[in-house]
């Protein structure tokens, strides 16, 4: 009923910037929360940053100052400004929404998105 399709990974050199898309479509009603979070290799799937439709955000402090989370509620599309980059945030990030759906509005559903490689190389 709802897809999330993510872009803007790839390979970046040591202090260098990229923006992920996270762009939601199907049988929206609203989006309640949209959220960043990555998996590295041999590691736990982390929380990133999340942002509620009222705006407030809240962010893992290892990137704290570093990545921004935003979003477009008319485009149903989140982006994630990820400045300052280091190595150790190498991972496979992945989008995730919690979505009313059209035709059940006020039950919330969970999408994922199917994930985009960031290499951050030293």
């Amino acid at each position: 009923q709802v897809q999330l399709v993510e872009s803007g990974g790839g390979l970046v050199q040591a202090g260098g910037s990229l923006r992920l898309s996270c762009a939601a479509s199907g049988r929206i009603f609203s989006i309640n929360t949209m959220a960043w979070y990555r998996q590295a290799p041999g590691k736990q799937r982390e929380l990133v940053a999340a942002i509620i439709s009222g705006g407030s955000t809240n962010y893992a402090d290892s990137v704290k100052g570093r990545f921004t989370i935003s979003r477009d509620n008319a485009k149903n599309t989140g982006y994630l400004q990820m400045n300052s980059l280091k190595p150790e945030d190498t991972a496979v990030y992945y989008c995730k929404a919690i979505v009313e759906v059209e035709g059940r509005v006020g039950s919330k559903f969970q999408y994922w998105g199917q994930g985009t490689q960031v290499t951050v190389s030293s």
